[in-house]
């Protein structure tokens, strides 16, 4: 049986939108650590909700992997995109419409890092819940951008 392939369409232009906000956050998880940033504790669980020290011992034995698996990830979608030494995006036509092919391992590599990147998007501009979204404000675009990319990767996923 072979792997199940999904393509996603974007645009050039999406693309290398996507690359900038894909490589900004890889330099994030590179650059900082949990205790100092608010946006990347996020990312970890919180395994013991009543426990602070127990949750603060879980975030230090398992957080150096789980920001090294998003690494990963982060470079997976680099990589597919052409954005670190794949096949190039267009550069010519920003309009023109372009098929990434994922494999179930990229596209699941996708999802996550573009949800990590939605929560630390979420983090730095105060949403916590649909209230505090304020789609007025062009920041929350991009928000919300993400968002459709990773409900489309998903609907693909689901498909039979």
């Amino acid at each position: 049986m072979s792997e199940r392939i999904v393509v996603l369409e974007i645009s050039g232009l999406e693309a290398l939108h996507l690359a900038g906000i894909v490589g900004q956050f890889r330099d994030l998880l590179a650059d900082s650590r949990t205790d100092d940033d608010p946006a990347v504790a996020r990312l970890m669980p919180d395994a013991y909700p009543d426990d602070e020290a127990a949750s603060r011992e879980f975030r230090r034995l398992t957080g150096g992997d789980l920001i090294e698996r998003r690494s990963q990830d982060a470079a997976t979608v680099l990589q597919t995109l052409g954005a670190d030494g794949g096949e190039p995006t267009p550069a010519g036509d920003p309009d023109a419409t372009i098929a990434v092919a994922l494999g179930e391992g990229e596209a699941l590599a996708w999802m996550r890092t573009l949800s990590a990147v939605r929560l630390v998007l979420a983090t730095r501009l105060g949403i916590r819940d649909e209230d505090h979204h304020q789609p007025d404000d062009p920041r929350f675009g991009v928000y919300d951008w993400i968002g459709y990319r990773l409900d489309g990767l998903i609907a693909a996923l689901e498909r039979p």
